[in-house]
């Protein structure tokens, strides 16, 4: 890879919650350093465009949407939900310009459950599939959502999703783990598709809020590139399933967000709770990654060290051999092997 500090592009990344679009409305963000224009139609089909009109350049979030297609607000240019030209107002009878070959780019979106995934490189059909969350039906919709933008790379918010060791110094509160709560750990790891996962285990017995779920929980992580982390804990008939993602906007800035899907009625009924107390932790995360962000402006030399850093190694290998795989056009190959990790959190 000329930079292996670079966003893949092979590969799909988190966009937002479906319900965040509705249908005839349209979002503007930015990704990987592209403008994108997200809308869904009013049949209810998503659909994302470059967010420029090749006319003169003006965004064309400024314009109008009705629901079919997006309308320059410049000069009234038209263009459908793929991306093609349909109309141009000023054009003259005769002018002899065929619309066909004038398009803006359009992204590939998938939609599964709750989620919108988009695609930036050039073969989606051949890129590894957004994952599918254990458990959870293709028509599920999340039970809570949340979004933050952190000023960090991607691989630094990658290492904050799997780095065990900053728990008890960052993830403190009264509710959660107390100060100085540390002890030794052993998990046992394995290859999963286009990640690694920790394999199924108890909790650990200073997270006190898992003592509540009662039914001898169990407790199963999974990482999946670009930067995916799942995390799966069953205790007797109920579940609870998290969904966090990264993806970059820019250079030095990216969009963390997070999805949470349960069954216990209970988690309902005190859903405001839970969102108060997924924010408490991704503004802790949030906190932590800035201040990392002032010291490597500074291009300071960095260490690994032992097995609390080996799943940021074993990160820096899937993602050198998915971008080899794919500039190679080759078939990825997991280079991760069964390993037991120990080390204090």
């Amino acid at each position: 890879m000329d930079d292996p500090s670079a966003p893949l592009r092979e590969i799909w990344y988190y966009a937002m919650p479906s319900r965040r679009l509705k249908p005839g409305a349209t979002a503007a963000r930015i990704f990987l350093g592209e403008p994108i224009l997200f809308g869904r139609t009013r049949d209810g089909r998503a659909f994302a465009l470059r967010d420029l009109c090749p006319h003169r350049g003006i965004p064309l979030h400024h314009g109008r949407f009705d629901g079919g297609e997006v309308e320059c607000r410049f000069h009234g240019w038209r263009f459908d939900p793929g991306g093609r030209c349909t109309l141009i107002p000023s054009l003259a009878g005769g002018d002899g310009l065929d619309l066909s070959r004038i398009r803006v780019k359009a992204y590939p979106l998938r939609e599964t459950q709750g989620n919108i995934w988009i695609f930036f490189g050039g073969d989606p059909d051949s890129a590894a599939a957004p994952p599918q969350l254990p458990e959870i039906g293709e028509d599920r919709r999340p039970d809570l959502t949340m979004s933050m933008r952190v000023p960090c790379s991607i691989d630094a918010a990658v290492f904050g999703q799997m780095d065990p060791s900053h728990n008890p110094f960052v993830h403190v509160s009264w509710w959660w783990r107390r100060k100085g709560s540390i002890a030794e750990k052993e998990k046992a790891f394995a290859p999963a598709p286009y990640g690694f996962t920790m394999l199924p285990h108890r909790p650990s017995g200073n997270l006190a809020p898992y003592k509540l779920l009662g039914g001898a929980p169990q407790t199963q992580i999974i990482f999946r590139l670009p930067s995916t982390r799942i995390e799966h804990a069953r205790f007797g008939r109920h579940w609870f399933v998290t969904l966090n993602t990264v993806t970059p906007t820019s250079e030095g800035e990216i969009e963390m967000s997070y999805a949470a899907y349960w069954t216990p009625a209970l988690f309902t009924a005190i859903k405001p709770l839970i969102r108060w107390g997924l924010r408490t932790f991704a503004f802790q995360d949030k906190a932590i990654l800035t201040m990392q962000s002032e010291g490597l402006r500074h291009r300071p030399a960095l260490m690994l060290v032992d097995d609390a850093d080996t799943q940021a190694k074993w990160y820096h290998r899937l993602k050198n051999e998915y971008g080899r795989a794919a500039a190679e056009k080759r078939p990825f190959v997991n280079p991760m092997k069964e390993r037991v990790l120990r080390f204090r959190s």
